[in-house]
């Protein structure tokens, strides 16, 4: 299951984010955000097996998905324990990728650019263990997509993977075309070959695919398209119901347009599941809009106690719309 994969944070892909584990004992905690538990039932599993990689990747999953970069270091370190002790299991490189990517990411464009090679060569080798991991496949891709050239990326090289994966698993490579297109900005060819995707009982596909319409409706939006990104915002829903990076990007497009109040009607009640910073600051503004003052600055206090996932645009606007509701 897909999780913080398109809010602000993480909006650039999947490189960054936790992605789907298939099917195990932890999949419902993860669905239902209860990271805590997952990080609990893992704890539990590795008293019992130290070498237990299943319980390893949920436990890095649970604090990538949390989103404290506090913790980052914490999941790094697992996963090179994973990899130390089951070097040929492609979870623990796969997921030794996400831990770095992630802290590159924290780290900013040098901190990327300097572990870009270990992060690129963890998901080569988890794709060359298992072939068919998918969620392998599309972070190499990813990597390939958002990499320059001069730390391995590039075009070129996603489309060669995407070439070698039509034989394992052709539905997956017309998603990974998709992915292409939206990273070119081809947004219409992009929604037309993910939508054409049949993922079928096939989770990991269906969290790509979702993930995949979100984006392009988040790209739309950030090219203040906003009627194009509500109807591809509407249609992931549609097709998706539980696909959290499209519910809030109906609110998104709703904010964009100056509907406040149902804006607010989506996002106070994703807190019940998902209690992240940029959701209250969304709400902070959404409530400053309607003239409610003192939810909003609540909401902007809120945000900023939880900063470290709060994107730095948002935690500078979330100070200054603070200090000006104070006088």
């Amino acid at each position: 299951m897909k999780t913080t994969l398109l809010m602000p944070v993480a909006v650039a892909g999947l490189l960054f984010a936790s992605g789907a584990m298939g099917a195990t004992p932890y999949d419902v905690l993860m669905k239902a955000k209860k990271y805590p538990d997952v990080e609990k039932m893992a704890a539990a599993a590795l008293v019992q097996d130290p070498a237990n990689v299943e319980a390893m990747a949920a436990r890095i999953e649970a604090i990538l998905a949390a989103g404290r970069s506090e913790r980052i270091e914490e999941a790094v370190k697992l996963a090179q324990q994973c990899v130390a002790v089951k070097p040929a299991d492609a979870r623990c490189h796969l997921e030794l990728g996400k831990a770095l990517g992630s802290k590159a990411m924290n780290g900013g464009m040098m901190s990327a650019m300097g572990y870009a090679g270990d992060i690129r060569n963890a998901f080569k080798k988890a794709v060359e263990l298992d072939p068919r991991n998918l969620d392998a496949r599309f972070s190499l891709l990813q990597y390939y997509l958002m990499a320059p050239g001069i730390v391995g990326g590039g075009t070129g090289k996603a489309e060669t993977l995407t070439a070698q994966t039509t034989a394992l698993h052709a539905e997956a490579a017309k998603l990974m075309q998709a992915k292409i297109d939206l990273a070119a900005d081809n947004l219409a060819k992009a929604e037309a070959a993910a939508l054409a995707v049949r993922a079928g009982s096939d989770d990991e596909l269906a969290d790509q695919q979702q993930e995949t319409l979100a984006s392009i409706g988040f790209r739309h939006l950030s090219q203040k398209r906003v009627a194009e990104a509500e109807r591809v915002f509407n249609e992931t829903v549609k097709r998706f119901p539980d696909a959290d990076n499209a519910v809030y990007g109906q609110a998104r497009a709703f904010q964009e347009q100056g509907k406040h109040k149902e804006a607010l009607a989506i996002l106070e009640p994703m807190l019940r599941n998902d209690d992240r910073a940029y959701i209250h600051y969304r709400i902070a503004k959404s409530l400053q809009a309607v003239g409610d003052k003192q939810r909003a600055k609540a909401a902007f206090e809120k945000a900023l106690s939880l900063k470290a996932d709060l994107p730095k645009p948002m935690k500078s606007d979330a100070e200054d719309q603070l200090k000006a509701l104070k006088g």
